[in-house]
Parts: C-alpha cells; structure tokens; sequence
C-alpha cells in the first residue's frame, strides 16, 4: 500500500501542533518532523482565569473570605442542624408525647425564626445566620419556599461552589458567620 504523499500534514492523533523545522545544522528539509507538546494547564490563560475567579467560597458573592459575614463552614451547619432537631425533638415530645411530630415542629421553628430573624435557635448558638444577597429581610414568602426546599433532604446536600444550598439558590439567600 502506497505512503501518503509527502506534501500532506501527518495524521497520528496527536493535538500538539506539527513543526516541520529540520534537526539538521544546515536547516535543510529532509522531512522529519518534530512534535510539539500543547500549553500545559498552567499556562491556559482560561484554567488561571478559573483558579483565581474561585479561590473560596462567597468570592464571587463579594464575601469576605473570613470573619463575620463570610460563608458558613458546612461543620458549623452540621452542628446547627442537628442542634435544632434536638430541641425540636424535645418540643414535640413535650407537646405531644409523640416524637413523629418532630418534622412538624422543626419545619415550623425553621419557618418563623427565618422568616423573623434569619436564624434558628442552633444557628444562633453556633453563630450563623441567612442572609438575602441583595440586602434586606428575608421576608415570609421566601422563608416558606425555603424550608419547603429543605425539608425535602436532597436539595441542601447539593451545593455549588459557594456552599449554597438548592434552598438557598431558589431564594437568594446564602449561610454566613455572625
């Protein structure tokens, strides 16, 4: 079988570009060639323009990245979290001698203090607090649809690179420290 002829690039599926430039010291063609290896990641002007665009959560919300007012660390959510089911649990005990009343009392405690405050009991107690990103209160409506989001389990557990929540994205709000 016939050989390509000379004139056509080689194809060998390699991405690096082609140089046809001779190993020769007298720089005659004499057709061999010499691949080139592409940019590595590095020196990608996109992969640097990514690296420095999300270097911590809450930069591109234009939160600090710590102290008061800077994303809430998923630890302190945790502990938050399982603070408020706690008492929760005691609530509804208390009131019911039952603890299958638990979600009930949580998804009204979450509700109203949110709504009212931007924090429940265990948000307080470990120093947190949500926040609307555009300022302003959280209000009852977007308190609502809020828990709704969250009581459904998943949604919180899929965050973006800001640490925000399903929840909070579908309401514009985001977990900082106090």
């Amino acid at each position: 079988m016939p050989r390509p002829a000379a004139h056509l690039p080689a194809r060998n599926g390699y991405r690096g570009g082609v140089v046809s430039k001779s190993r020769n010291r007298g720089g005659a063609q004499t057709g061999t060639a010499q691949l080139t290896a592409p940019a590595t990641a590095a020196e990608s002007p996109a992969t640097s323009k990514k690296a420095k665009t999300a270097s911590y959560p809450g930069q591109q919300l234009g939160l600090p990245e710590r102290g008061p007012g800077s994303v809430a660390s998923m630890p302190r959510r945790i502990a938050a979290l399982f603070i408020d089911w706690l008492l929760c649990m005691v609530i509804a005990y208390w009131l019911t001698h039952s603890q299958f009343w638990t979600i009930a009392v949580f998804a009204i405690e979450v509700f109203v203090l949110t709504a009212l405050g931007g924090s429940t009991l265990g948000k307080r107690l470990v120093g947190l607090r949500t926040v609307r990103l555009g300022g302003g209160p959280i209000g009852f409506g977007w308190a609502l649809v809020r828990t709704v989001i969250l009581l459904t389990a998943i949604p919180p557990l899929l965050v973006d690179r800001d640490l925000r929540g399903l929840h909070d994205r579908a309401t514009g709000t985001v977990v900082v420290r106090i």
